[in-house]
C-alpha cells in the first residue's frame, strides 16, 4: 500500500497522467537544456573515464520518477526476481524480494525486451532506456556538485536521499523512500546501478546533442548512479560503468525514459 499512495501524490503535485501505462509507473517532464557533463579534475573521488568534461545540450523527454520495481517487472513480463535469478550465469542469492523493491539480476537485453513490451501495451509513447547524457543531466537536475545534494565531502549527507554500502543494511531498499532530486526523480544515487542506452565509450568520442553512443561493436553498456553497495564516491552524478550487455547482477536495475509521439 506504501508504494500506491506514493504513486497517487506523485500524479496529483507533479500533474501527471493518471493513466500510467504500469500501476505505480509514474513520469516527469525532464526539460531540455544544457549542461556540462563529467567531473572536473579537482572534485574528490574522480575517475580517468568520468572527463574531460564537456558542453552536452539534450532535449526535453519525460523519465521514471523512480527504478522499475520487481511488481512492474512481474506486470510487464509475468516473470518474478527468482526466476529472473534462475536463469542468470551467477547466482548470489536474494538482496531484497517485494514489489516495491527495484528489479535486479537483469540484463541490458532484459531491460530492452521490458520496454519492447512497453510500447506493445502503450502506443501513445515511446519507450527507451535513457542515454548517458540524458541520464546525467536528469540526475543533475541543474547542480554542480558531486551529489544532487551537494558536495557532501564526507559523504554524511546520504541519510535521507540514497541507499549505498553505508546505510543499505545488505539489500536494495523499496524505491522512493528518500527525498527526490530537484526534478522529482528518487534514487538516482544508489540503490541499484541503471542500465542506459550506450554503448561503452570514452568522452572524446560521445556524441554533445544528448544522443546514445551506437557508433561501435562494443559489447559493454553503461551504468550510472551506483547501488546499495557501492561505495560513496561510486554514486557521484558524474560516476560511470559498463558490464557487457548479457550480464545479469545483483545491484543493476533500470529506469524508463519516453517521448510523446
Amino acid at each position: 500500500m506504501r508504494f500506491i499512495s506514493f504513486s497517487f501524490v506523485l500524479l496529483v503535485s507533479l500533474g501527471c497522467s493518471a493513466e500510467p501505462p504500469v500501476p505505480g509507473m509514474v513520469f516527469v517532464t525532464i526539460p531540455g537544456g544544457s549542461f556540462v557533463m563529467g567531473s572536473p579534475d579537482s572534485e574528490q573521488g574522480r575517475m580517468d573515464w568520468e572527463g574531460p568534461c564537456r558542453s552536452v545540450t539534450v532535449g526535453s523527454f519525460e523519465l521514471m520518477t523512480t527504478e522499475v520495481t520487481q511488481g512492474m517487472w512481474f506486470s510487464v513480463m509475468g516473470t518474478t526476481l527468482e526466476e529472473m535469478r534462475g536463469r542468470s550465469l551467477y547466482d548470489y542469492g536474494l538482496f531484497g524480494e517485494g514489489a516495491d523493491l527495484p528489479m535486479y539480476y537483469i540484463s541490458w537485453d532484459d531491460c530492452v525486451a521490458f520496454i519492447a513490451a512497453l510500447n506493445e501495451l502503450d502506443p501513445r509513447h515511446v519507450y527507451r532506456l535513457p542515454s548517458e547524457a540524458e541520464w546525467e543531466y536528469a540526475c543533475r537536475a541543474g547542480t554542480v556538485t558531486r551529489y544532487y545534494w551537494g558536495d557532501d565531502p564526507d559523504s554524511t549527507g546520504f541519510e535521507g536521499y540514497a541507499w549505498f554500502q553505508g546505510n543499505s543494511e545488505g539489500s536494495v531498499q523499496p524505491v522512493a523512500l528518500g527525498q527526490p532530486n530537484g526534478w522529482g526523480l528518487y534514487d538516482m544515487s544508489g540503490n541499484v546501478w541503471e542500465w542506459c542506452q550506450d554503448r561503452w565509450s570514452d568522452y572524446e568520442s560521445a556524441p554533445s546533442d544528448g544522443s546514445a553512443w551506437e557508433s561501435s561493436d562494443v559489447v559493454d553498456r553503461a551504468l550510472r548512479g551506483g547501488s546499495w553497495n557501492s561505495p560513496a564516491l561510486l554514486c557521484r552524478s558524474a560516476h560511470r560503468n559498463g558490464h557487457s550487455h548479457e550480464r545479469t547482477m545483483i545491484n543493476a536495475g533500470f529506469r524508463v525514459a519516453r517521448t510523446a509521439l
